[in-house]
């Protein structure tokens, strides 16, 4: 595949190469190439020519199109990796006899799998380019996937889902990172958005297509689905996914460039800041994720119909909330639509605790649980524009620091809702007093370590 963007010419006029290496074709127009790869129509008047300042820039909509669905599916493998079998918890407690924290056990490994392998994968995407590691890891999560389906015993299971964690850290790891390859400014946010969109609704389906799957197959049969849905992701990767990394700008060889890449990402002070914010959103997501299911059906009594109904409801609020975060972030900057979405964070949650202790029942818990999600989602892609805007030349280790990030604190932090609840079981309080708690160190991180007055504007 070639190091740059394709440009989808239908045809193309006979041409003669000008003595700066631009290529004049029949019409007068001229082709330049530049270091990034991107290629800039100057037409027969350069001075009216439109001006490409990145790659991207240059693909057609049909061609940004598929890069977003491809992009979105390689996102989603990871959350769907991790949540799809969780429906399945008491029947492998059953099946192997066992307790449901050696069940538990094996989600910790899958997560942990999950971050280890994009902080793994993130730079060397960085060194050695993008399709590579992309189709050789998501090959590992096939084979993995398999393994697990075919596991004997919950000893050989957890190792095939540590081994599936990181097989998946490759789809979202490297989106991320082709998307800063092509794009830029404005344009990086609607796509970027687009990638984040997947990241917030994927956790919260999938458990409901893990359900459904549960009523059509044994729970092995949801491993099968996995390594089909990684096969597809690698033949979608190796046909239409270019390499976006030209070999000019790919590290020199040497162990040591990993550490200057770690080192830029993380003397960055904006990007500490929106690191911390984006892991303590994604556990307040998480934390609400591992309560409900005893918040809503034993204590509120819903039926699994009713239980997929909230769930796709609070789906909708993580939708609304990307999209209309895309473009209030193109406008007014990332940084303060944070500084909005990060307070709403505290005092949705909040709110739950106040009409939980008001007695006020199911809706005074659903609907400032809606906001609190609908916050979420106008927060996860300005998380990721911060980031990745300013770290063009690691967007690879940039990216897998997001990652391994969300999904690592997550994984550490969702506990401690049952923690919290020990003594009294799990009610709307204790769940919301986690996701106040982790939404509170988010504004302080945003507005004493961002400091968004010190962030400037995003370039066109």
């Amino acid at each position: 595949m070639p190091d740059a963007p394709r440009t989808d010419t239908i045809s193309t006029p006979p041409v003669e190469r000008t003595p700066t290496g631009s290529i004049r074709t029949s019409t007068g127009s001229i082709r330049t190439s530049t270091p990034t790869g991107a290629i800039r129509v100057l037409g027969s008047n350069p001075a009216t020519a439109p001006i490409m300042l990145h790659p991207g820039d240059s693909i057609p909509t049909s061609r940004r199109v598929l890069y977003i669905i491809v992009l979105g599916a390689l996102t989603a493998l990871g959350p769907f990796t991790i949540d799809l079998y969780l429906p399945a918890f008491p029947v492998l407690e059953d099946d192997f006899q066992t307790t449901a924290a050696a069940i538990q056990l094996t989600l910790t490994g899958t997560m942990i799998g999950f971050a280890i392998g994009q902080l793994v994968v993130g730079p060397l995407s960085d060194k050695i380019g993008r399709r590579l590691p992309l189709v050789a890891v998501t090959a590992l999560h096939v084979v993995a996937s398999v393994a697990a389906a075919f596991a004997p015993d919950l000893g050989l299971l957890s190792a095939s889902r540590v081994v599936m964690g990181i097989g998946a850290a490759a789809g979202g790891v490297v989106a991320m990172a082709i998307v800063r390859d092509l794009f830029g400014g404005r344009r990086l946010v609607v796509m970027l958005s687009r990638l984040a969109l997947v990241t917030g609704v994927a956790p919260v389906i999938a458990p409901l297509i893990g359900s459904w799957l549960l009523t059509l197959m044994p729970w092995r049969g949801i491993f099968v689905v996995l390594a089909v849905y990684g096969v597809v992701m690698l033949l979608a990767a190796a046909l239409y996914i270019p390499e976006t990394l030209p070999k000019a700008r790919r590290q020199e060889r040497g162990g040591a460039t990993v550490l200057q890449r770690y080192r830029s990402v993380f003397s960055d002070r904006v990007f500490i800041g929106v690191l911390i914010i984006g892991g303590m959103t994604f556990s307040g997501l998480f934390s609400y994720l591992s309560a409900s299911p005893f918040l809503f059906q034993q204590t509120h009594g819903l039926d699994a119909q009713q239980y997929g109904m909230l769930f796709a409801m609070n789906s909708l609020g993580v939708v609304i909330g990307v999209q209309v975060a895309s473009r209030l972030a193109a406008r007014f900057g990332p940084q303060w639509v944070m500084a909005y979405s990060t307070a709403v964070l505290v005092l949705a949650g909040a709110a739950i605790i106040v009409t939980d202790q008001l007695g006020l029942g199911l809706w005074g818990t659903v609907i400032p649980l809606f906001v609190f999600m609908t916050a979420c989602g106008f927060t996860f892609p300005n998380v990721q524009v911060l980031a990745l805007d300013r770290h063009g030349k690691a967007a690879g280790t940039a990216a897998s620091i997001i990652g391994a990030s969300n999904f690592g604190v997550a994984g550490l932090v969702s506990p401690v809702v049952g923690w919290v609840s020990n003594d009294t079981g799990i009610t709307a309080t204790t769940m919301a007093s986690v996701m106040v708690g982790c939404a509170a160190i988010g504004v302080l991180s945003l507005w004493l370590v961002v400091r968004p007055r010190t962030v400037g504007m995003l370039t066109p």
